[in-house]
């Protein structure tokens, strides 16, 4: 259709154009897509066999939506995406506030103009990039941010009652006609505030001041809300949920392979970052850190742990090697396991802790996640060091644990240069032989990166202590930090005032 020379309601009417209510608009070009087969709902990945069939058969059956999950998954985000299924025009009347159908006006302004200029009634054409309208819902949001109030001085400089519809400044959702508006964290609204959603979902009118306004809007509400938010700040008010035909639960990742698609794709690298080289093994123990976060006692799951910890993680973790790559004056660098410690900020602000994580302290218990990481995904790449200490053949770490129990002990912060990391790592006996043994056609890097995650994997399970310092971890024998305990409990003391 050639939109910029149809300008009329009589050229409109002309080409035979037939309106149609946004969900029904929504439902048809959903039609057309699955018919084409084509992908909907780019860049949701984890969905496709739980909330995105859901959430097309609510369209086809075109219902109002409630998006019910855990914050960092996604429910705002799938909501923009729906104005994809609008028509990329529509026409209104020109000047309209509510943007009035010119084939089914329902404004005053928008009946008046039909009146006066039939056929030659100007229209003007709204993209669907302008059809969608998003609300957070706070406890201080008014019926009139919503829906409308009175205009006093309107009144006065027209002279009219205020039973007028002229009088009205209409708000968001009257502006929102014959578009998608969502409320996200809807519990927030005070009742009385969902009470008048529910009024307008129902009866199709809206009442300000006592004045009751008969508008049938044509509007596709989608609401989004937390579970935890039904006890801790409020909760739907029961007429209002019976009125939102289609609950979706949304859910965080059930993969780490998904989990992995989902920060690589979210994650804002620069183009020099992206010359880093990232091992496999450091991009899934970063997933694998939001997943021991998401079953841990330390922290509150009625919260739920964003995928936006993940994402943030990863910036985080490229960026520490970059850091050392750029002070050192290296052409190049991999992420180590060092590099893990800078991990730490994107975690502590990415978790809510319960009594006895704030007991613990945020740091502590990020590190701590990150440990149970290693230790979930140890036994993917070497024997368990349990069972082989136990098995009557050979133990394949006894070289690497009796280097520590001569009395050495190794520090790995994430600022040393490649020789010094490498030479440090080659020292301990048995060590490289070891990886080789299991990963014999590795990289330098990758043998180097393994080499690093051993000493994390014999300290998880308890074959070797391992400290926390300021940018990276020390490495000692186990029972040499129990015989000197109360030297670590001051050094630990330490630590926590450094971490905070």
């Amino acid at each position: 259709m050639d939109y910029d020379n149809i300008t009329t309601l009589g050229q409109l009417k002309a080409t035979n154009y037939k309106s149609l209510s946004v969900k029904d608009e929504l439902r048809k070009n959903l039609i057309l897509q699955l018919q084409n087969k084509e992908a909907g709902f780019e860049g949701i990945l984890g969905y496709d066999e739980t909330v995105i069939p859901e959430l097309q058969t609510a369209i086809l059956s075109r219902h109002n939506i409630l998006l019910l999950g855990l914050r960092g998954q996604a429910k705002t985000r799938i909501a923009r995406l729906m104005v994809n299924l609008l028509d990329e025009y529509i026409p209104y009347i020109k000047g309209s506030e509510i943007f009035d159908d010119p084939l089914n006006p329902i404004s005053w302004y928008g009946k008046h103009e039909i009146h006066i200029h039939g056929d030659n009634t100007p229209i003007s054409w709204q993209h669907r990039s302008e059809r969608y309208t998003e609300k957070l819902a706070t406890p201080d949001v008014t019926v009139a941010d919503l829906i409308g109030d009175v205009d006093p001085i309107k009144a006065a400089t027209l002279k009219l009652t205020y039973n007028d519809e002229r009088v009205i400044h209409f708000g968001l959702i009257p502006r929102a006609h014959r578009s998608i508006f969502v409320i996200n964290e809807l519990p927030d609204l005070q009742a009385r505030i969902q009470v008048a959603l529910f009024n307008m979902l129902q009866e199709k009118d809206i009442q300000i001041r006592g004045f009751k306004l008969r508008l049938p809007l044509d509007v596709q509400f989608v609401f989004t809300a937390n579970p935890e938010d039904y006890t801790n700040r409020g909760s739907i008010v029961t007429p209002l949920k019976d009125r939102i035909e289609s609950q979706i639960l949304t859910h965080y990742p059930k993969t780490i392979g998904i989990s992995r698609k989902i920060t690589f794709q979210e994650a804002k690298l620069t183009e020099e970052q992206k010359l880093i080289e990232v091992d496999g093994l450091v991009k899934d123990l970063v997933e694998q850190v939001a997943f021991e976060a998401r079953k841990s006692e330390f922290i509150d799951q009625k919260s739920g742990v964003s995928a936006r910890l993940t994402i943030s993680a990863y910036e985080n973790l490229i960026s520490t090697a970059e850091r050392r790559m750029l002070i050192n004056g290296e052409k190049d660098t991999f992420v180590r396991m060092a590099d893990l410690a800078g991990v730490i900020p994107a975690i502590t602000g990415k978790i809510e802790l319960v009594y006895e994580g704030e007991l613990e302290g945020p740091a502590k218990v990020a590190n701590t996640l990150i440990g149970k990481a290693v230790k979930t995904l140890f036994s993917r790449f070497f024997p368990d060091p349990e069972k082989a200490k136990k098995s009557k053949t050979a133990n394949p770490y006894t070289g690497v644990t009796e280097w520590f129990t001569e009395g050495n002990t190794l520090d790995i912060s994430d600022a040393l240069m490649l020789p010094q990391y490498k030479k440090a790592l080659m020292q301990i006996t048995g060590l490289h032989d070891l990886v080789k043994k299991f990963h014999p056609k590795l990289s330098e890097n990758q043998t180097l990166l393994l080499m690093e995650f051993v000493l994390h994997g014999l300290a998880e399970y308890s074959q070797l202590n391992k400290n926390f310092l300021n940018g990276g971890f020390g490495f000692s024998d186990m029972f040499d930090s129990l015989f000197n305990a109360g030297e670590f409990e001051d050094e630990d003391e330490d630590d926590d005032i450094d971490f905070k």
